[in-house]
């Protein structure tokens, strides 16, 4: 046995036994995120998650496939694992898991001939929503008739790698038990991923005292200088990948090399990341993380559920080490790191501090390393599986390190393209690889004789390198602001000088969008002192001291925040991660202040402003803001505590019909209380709203939101969770005083009716759909309410598909019913629609303009309203299919046919007109609401 084999053992022996697993023990309320997952939420809550840990699984099946058992499958996948059917709501500032009931799982089947891949990446790219859910999402796309595409979308919150061979085990064995007629054969699931939340979150105190271990290891360590800072709050992680073929004997000789020092394939490869780096970063002493799962015990082999860790990896290599002295040294670090791998990352994060960030904002732990293996697909019994690659162009950390194993192994950097330019990085790949291919064949080359080069120069902001590059531009500055975007000056030269304008249009070509300056000064010349260093205090605009009189907002409130949950009252320049702050307490002193003064704030603000004078005065800018709102619409300030008179609840003001008639009402004047996730908050605040704080799956907060209005118009729906709607339209119907009720309904509630004339509150026709269902099931509800307590008057308002200028109208557009038609016409495939059933048969969309929908409801919502007491409908018109396709075409420039065929989508055979005469006045179209002109800006 080798001496490192022995060291091996040792450090097995003296690790401390794991306590015996114990029995899940019987619920006893929600189960808290485990630390994992709440670094997740986190992310997610603070604006910043978006696609990022969307985790996309898409196979190319080939065969008879059977999309009726596939859905039974994926059914009995979220019925057998928990974590697929769970969403995250808060109680008070904490989340919690919510585990819903079994429902079935839809499956839209849709024709697409070709790859699609832009239509598989728009899809998984679609975020999700964690409070709600779900946190799962099926498409299968129909190339052939015996030609699909399956692609499963799953939040990283719910799965990690080592989920996935489960989910597909189980998957396979659902599908053949769907498709025979059987019972699956399926061994027993593992532990439920709420009860390994539970077994964690006891353990707290002791990991917290591990943390505080961890977190002393890392002392004194930097970032790697190879990155450059980036402000937070404004990345979008756009990522690129550099790929270099290896050979399959550097591999073979890799793994060789490891076996024969005791270390796995990962220690080695993790040993030349750190060499590659040191000599790239000019630096000895790194940082570098790497991924370590938590299913060691056996209880939790086969547990669904995100059960990884980050491990912080700290080796410092002088350079005169052989590789395999660094070898041993990087293997020592790893092993020493993996003793310590239940400790959550977040929380040795947490004991940094103000140490988890360099001076300039970048993470201590911005770089990884990992070995992977080719992707594969999910085997389907009797059909030929092939994995389909959905690049979502996104990434997790700064810069990662990758082999890749399989037949073609290859070496891998990926890196967000805001800290490292693809040149640095393409260079970087090959560094890396010509390392791991010198090693397999020489381990005993001293590290400075491996490949490699000093990547780092002078850092120097990208807005300056741009103006110092251009022709026209003699001499440049740039400074950096402590709350807000760069000041840029330039000196111009030559006969047709650029002008401020032109010089900042193109920064915007080069320059990331969070780096670039409000404008471009051209001054005579570049005032430095005797160092050559810019005298900033000479610069128009640069040292301007504060205006006398400039509101600094309410400093002493925020400071007393800050100690409250900080444990000591800071200073006004106090730096929120120098005093321990990290992302949880942000959002708690987030929702602190926001209750104690009543103005938006979110969690990513206090990140990004980071001290107590600067909170300040940003509370201080917003109460301008909206005191500026409420004098334009002329309903002036009111005190603290009953509404004023005449206000008006909005549910969804952020959403695309509620943004719309916030606006309508605010133009007329009319008071208005909107109900509200607190992260949300500032949105219609800067209309001068006043704020609710809430969300649907919280009753406590819709009675809170409704008590005292004069009015209620309920606009907001989850549109796939219907048992939350109807509770919701139950509490706000428990907490109603009085004054119109107006509910914002759907046509989808007449289900097909058998006259294709639909009168208002007409006769349903089966089949009505899940979401038809719960909203006739909110009408019976408010209606009944208004008879039983004489409230009112209740109306009910039933809309068709909503189209305007919102994002979220956008976004509704693309999928559905018309969203089948769009991706046809955006990938140039035929169109392909319902043939005419009978004599001058019709079959189109019933639409309706946002502007329109919110002039009629607010026209609803007074004592007189057209609507009291009935139901109706709000249509601006009817669009025939053929029609909608030729626009989308033309709109597109696509190539795409529209062709007639009875076997098109059953979807689109809508034969129905809608007659809308109550609200016929307020619906009247104003200019731009005609249905092509919105269309083209909704398609632009």
């Amino acid at each position: 046995m080798t001496s490192d084999q022995n060291d091996l053992l040792r450090r097995a022996r003296n690790r401390r036994p794991a306590p015996a697993p114990e029995h899940p023990a019987a619920d006893s309320g929600p189960a808290p995120l485990s630390h994992a997952q709440q670094r997740m939420w986190l992310m997610d809550h603070l604006g910043q998650g978006g696609a990022l840990y969307n985790v996309p699984i898409a196979t190319r099946l080939r065969g008879p496939l059977d999309p009726q058992a596939l859905a039974t499958a994926l059914t009995g996948l979220t019925e057998r694992h928990a974590a697929l059917r769970t969403r995250y709501p808060r109680h008070g500032d904490q989340p919690h898991q919510h585990i819903d009931p079994v429902r079935p799982v839809p499956l839209p089947l849709l024709d697409a001939p070709g790859d699609c891949v832009e239509q598989l990446a728009t899809e998984a790219a679609c975020p999700f929503d964690l409070t709600d859910g779900p946190v799962l999402r099926a498409l299968l796309l129909r190339h052939a008739p015996e030609d699909h595409t399956l692609l499963l979308t799953i939040h990283h919150i719910a799965v990690d790698g080592g989920s996935l061979p489960v989910l597909a085990a189980d998957l396979a064995e659902l599908y053949t038990a769907a498709r025979d007629g059987g019972r699956p054969q399926l061994p027993p699931p593992g532990m439920p991923y709420a009860e390994y939340a539970r077994q964690e979150r006891a353990r707290d105190a002791e990991l917290t005292a591990a943390a505080d271990a961890r977190a002393a290891h890392l002392a004194g360590a930097r970032p790697l200088p190879l990155l450059r800072p980036v402000a937070p709050g404004t990345r979008d992680r756009s990522a690129a990948l550099h790929a270099v073929p290896l050979p399959t004997a550097t591999v073979e000789g890799l793994r060789a090399l490891g076996a024969r020092h005791g270390a796995t394939l990962f220690a080695v490869v993790l040993a030349a990341a750190f060499a590659t780096l040191r000599t790239a970063a000019g630096q000895d002493d790194l940082v570098l993380g790497c991924a370590s799962g938590q299913r060691a015990r056996p209880e939790l082999r086969r547990t669904v559920g995100l059960g990884v860790n980050t491990l912080a990896v700290r080796a410092e290599l002088a350079g005169e080490e052989l590789f395999t002295e660094a070898l041993a040294l990087v293997r020592g670090a790893l092993l020493e790191a993996q003793q310590h791998h239940q400790v959550p990352f977040d929380l040795v994060v947490e004991r940094l501090g103000a140490a988890a960030r360099g001076a300039d904002g970048t993470p201590l732990l911005s770089a990884s390393c990992d070995v992977v293996q080719p992707a594969t697909g999910l085997a389907l019994p009797g059909l030929d599986a092939e994995h389909v690659d959905v690049d979502l162009g996104l990434a997790k950390f700064d810069l990662t390190l990758v082999l890749e194993e399989g037949p073609e192994p290859r070496c891998l950097v990926q890196h967000d393209q805001a800290v490292l330019d693809r040149a640095t990085a393409a260079r970087l790949a090959e560094t890396f690889a010509a390392v791991l291919r010198t090693v397999a064949e020489d381990a005993e080359l001293p590290l400075a004789d491996l490949p490699g080069e000093l990547l780092v120069t002078a850092v120097r902001h990208p807005v300056l390198e741009a103006l110092s590059a251009d022709p026209g531009v003699a001499d440049a500055a740039v400074l950096e602001t402590p709350d807000g975007p760069p000041l840029a000056y330039a000196v111009v030269r030559g006969p047709v000088a650029p002008t401020g304008t032109d010089l900042r249009s193109r920064l915007r070509r080069s320059v990331p969008a969070a780096e670039l300056p409000l404008a471009v000064t051209l001054v005579d010349r570049i005032p430095r002192g005797a160092d050559g260093a810019v005298d900033r205090d000479r610069l128009p605009g640069a040292a301007l001291p504060a205006p006398a009189g400039r509101p600094t907002g309410p400093l002493d409130l925020v400071r007393a925040a800050f100690g409250e949950l900080l444990g000591s009252v800071p200073p006004a320049d106090g730096d929120f991660f120098a005093l321990g702050g990290h992302s949880l307490v942000a959002v708690q002193l987030a929702e602190r202040l926001r209750t104690r003064v009543g103005l938006p704030l979110t969690g990513l603000d206090v990140l990004e402003h980071r001290t107590p004078r600067a909170l300040a005065a940003l509370l201080a800018v917003r109460e301008e803001e909206r005191r500026d709102a409420l004098a334009r619409t002329g309903t002036g300030t009111r005190p603290s505590g009953e509404p004023r008179t005449g206000t008006v609840l909005l549910t969804g003001a952020t959403g695309g019909v509620g943004a719309a008639v916030l606006q309508e009402l605010m133009a007329q004047g009319r008071p208005v209380r909107v109900l509200v996730r607190p992260e949300s908050a500032h949105l219609p605040a800067l209309h001068g709203a006043e704020i609710a704080e809430g969300d649907l799956a919280d009753p406590d907060s819709l009675q809170r939101a409704v008590k005292g209005v004069d009015a209620v118009i309920h606009a907001a729906c989850t549109f796939t969770d219907h048992e939350v709607d109807t509770a919701a339209m139950r509490a706000l119907l428990d907490g109603w005083s009085g004054g119109p009720f107006v509910f914002v309904s759907s046509i989808d509630a007449y289900g097909r009716p058998a006259d294709t004339d639909v009168a208002e509150g007409g006769p349903s026709g089966a089949p009505v759909t899940a979401y038809g269902q719960a909203k006739l099931d909110c009408e019976r509800m408010l209606f009944e309410t208004a008879e039983a307590t004489g409230h009112g008057p209740a109306a009910v308002v039933r809309a068709p598909i909503v189209w305007g200028p919102h994002h979220r109208l956008r976004d509704q557009l693309r999928w559905g019913s018309t969203g089948e038609l769009y991706q046809a016409a955006l990938a140039g495939r035929p169109i392909v629609l319902p043939a005419p059933g009978g004599q001058g048969e019709w079959n189109g969309a019933a639409w309706v303009h946002s502007a329109a929908l919110a002039r009629a409801l607010a026209a609803c919502a007074r004592p007189d309203g057209p609507a009291a007491g009935r139901i109706v409908n709000a249509v601006t018109g009817h669009v025939s299919w053929a029609e909608f396709s030729t626009e989308l075409i033309r709109l597109l420039g696509s190539r795409s046919e529209v062709e007639q065929s009875p076997d098109a989508d059953a979807e689109l055979r809508r034969p129905w007109h809608y007659r809308a005469e109550t609200l016929a006045a307020a619906l009247r179209p104003e200019p731009g609401e005609d249905w092509r002109g919105v269309l083209a800006a909704m398609v632009g």
